[in-house]
Order: structure tokens, then C-alpha cells, then sequence
């Protein structure tokens, strides 16, 4: 697949992905004859879970050191198992935090419809 395919396909810029590329994140991508980037089903897959572990909100130095020590092989099984308890941990506590804020606006909204007249502000 071509960049720009990928860059739809995963709904990331081809610059974001030349940057995970430059930085390490993503594997050296195969390419062309003539030079350019063809994403293999590997690469692919790469992109897939940097991309899941972007959106579930590891850092970048995180996912750097877990793609490192990956390439590294089996021997970092459990170097990689802690990076990813420890990015699991953070989110649940992110979750928490999201579900709080979310009551916390129900409860708002709730307080608003009981002030506004029927019709306004989409309170029936």
C-alpha cells in the first residue's frame, strides 16, 4: 500500500507517519524500486497498534521504548508486559477521571432542564 492508502485507511497524515518512521516508532518501511514507501501486511499492522495505543493515550517515549525493546525479541516479554500494565493503570485512572467529569455534567444538565421553560434549550 502506498502512504497516502495507508494515511486513509488508518486515518493518520502521511506526515505523522514519515515522523513515526523518523523517530523509530514504526519499523523501517519497505520500498519501491524507485524509492517509495509500500506497506507490507507488517507494516500495516504496526500502524494499526501504534495507532490503538496513541488513541488510548501513550505517550510517544512510552510506545518508543516498548517498539524497542519488541525488535529486541522474546527476551523482553516481560519489560514490554510492564510498559503496557503500567499505559493500562494511567488509563483506567483516565477513565475514572472521564467518568466523574460525565456525571458531574449530567448532574448540570439535569439542574439546567429543571430551570428552563419547556422548549428551551432542547428540554421537552
Amino acid at each position: 500500500m502506498t502512504i497516502s492508502e495507508v494515511s486513509k485507511k488508518y486515518d493518520i497524515s502521511t506526515d505523522t507517519l514519515r515522523y513515526y518512521e523518523r523517530i523509530g516508532l514504526l519499523p523501517p518501511v519497505p520500498r519501491t524500486k524507485s524509492g517509495l514507501r509500500d506497506y507490507d501486511e507488517n507494516s500495516c499492522k504496526s500502524v494499526e497498534f501504534i495507532k490503538c495505543m496513541r488513541n488510548a493515550g501513550l505517550p510517544i517515549e512510552a510506545l518508543i521504548e516498548y517498539m524497542t525493546l519488541f525488535k529486541e525479541g522474546d527476551s523482553t516479554a516481560e519489560a514490554r508486559m510492564a510498559i503496557l500494565i503500567e499505559q493500562r493503570e494511567a488509563l483506567i485512572s483516565r477513565i475514572e477521571e472521564m467518568q466523574s467529569t460525565l456525571s458531574r455534567l449530567d448532574k448540570k444538565i439535569e439542574m439546567y432542564k429543571g430551570m428552563c421553560s419547556p422548549g428551551c434549550c432542547g428540554n421537552k
